[in-house]
């Protein structure tokens, strides 16, 4: 199982690499053919990441919640989430940085050693806080709603890119390609408002497991602060864009910075060797 597990982990990352190349191409040309094919080959991919991850779970009795096999989860929900973006909304524009990001998040995965157990490793207790069925869904939970952020954070960019462009009422052959800005204010708008509910139970499901299993100072592992930073900063997101309107730039900028904070999320998660998320290492 182990390795049918690697033959296709590698063969999805082939073909999202693949993709990648496509979405490009089509980014420049515009050749719905070239979009086909992109298509195909994510779709592709994202069959084989799923079949990698169900046989490795297999070989392993279940998905092992390392550092490695995490991102490897982050990588397929984003890939999951962006197909929802390409067919609900029609743009397939974002697949130019997105499938990338997630072929980078496989071979970050693949150098941290996505295929070696770590769990041996673990004391008693970082076993016990494991073995729950919240443990699965609170990763699952914060995956997709990482996933969303990111998605905001492209679109957000893509805004900003476009209205400078409109300011200085410049164009190009890339440039005519690009989505409206309120396309893509309603794309990062969206986005975060499904993602901030599933980060939100997410972080209920660990609290209370951390509570159940009776973790020491669990408030104080660096990955809790953090993330509760960021619970609170796209919690402010989402009051000021519909209690006070904001929108545009500068709620554009707002959804960069809380996507910024949730990349250090995930550094210091893999990094700081401290409280009780080490399994994360």
């Amino acid at each position: 199982m182990s390795q049918i597990a690697f033959v296709a982990f590698w063969l999805a990352m082939a073909s999202y690499a693949g993709a990648t190349v496509l979405y490009a191409y089509y980014l420049l040309n515009k050749r719905q053919a070239l979009s086909w094919y992109a298509t195909f080959l994510t779709g592709a991919g994202f069959l084989l990441h799923t079949a990698s991850i169900g046989f490795q779970s297999s070989a392993t009795d279940g998905t092992e919640l390392t550092g490695a096999n995490v991102l490897i989860l982050m990588a397929w929900a984003l890939v999951l989430v962006y197909f929802a973006l390409e067919h609900v909304w029609k743009l397939k524009i974002y697949g130019t940085v997105l499938v990338p990001a997630a072929l980078v998040l496989m071979l970050i995965a693949q150098l941290l050693g996505a295929s070696t157990s770590v769990l041996k490793e673990l004391s008693g207790h970082q076993r016990e806080l494991l073995d729950s069925w919240r443990v699965g869904i609170h990763v699952a939970l914060i995956a997709f709603a990482n996933a969303g952020f990111a998605i905001a954070a492209v679109a957000s960019v893509a805004y900003l890119v476009i209205e400078r462009q409109l300011k200085r009422r410049t164009s190009s052959k890339l440039f005519k390609r690009m989505p409206s800005l309120a396309q893509t204010d309603m794309v990062a708008r969206r986005s975060i408002l499904w993602a901030f509910p599933a980060y939100s139970a997410g972080l209920l499901l660990g609290v209370l497991r951390a509570i159940e299993t009776d973790v020491e100072l669990w408030w104080a592992d660096p990955r809790v602060v953090l993330a509760g930073l960021v619970w609170a900063f796209f919690g402010g997101y989402v009051l000021l864009r519909w209690m006070k309107g904001w929108a545009g730039r500068s709620a554009a900028y707002l959804a960069l910075a809380g996507f910024v904070l949730v990349a250090i999320v995930a550094v210091v998660a893999r990094t700081v060797e401290s409280g009780f998320h080490l399994f994360g290492l």
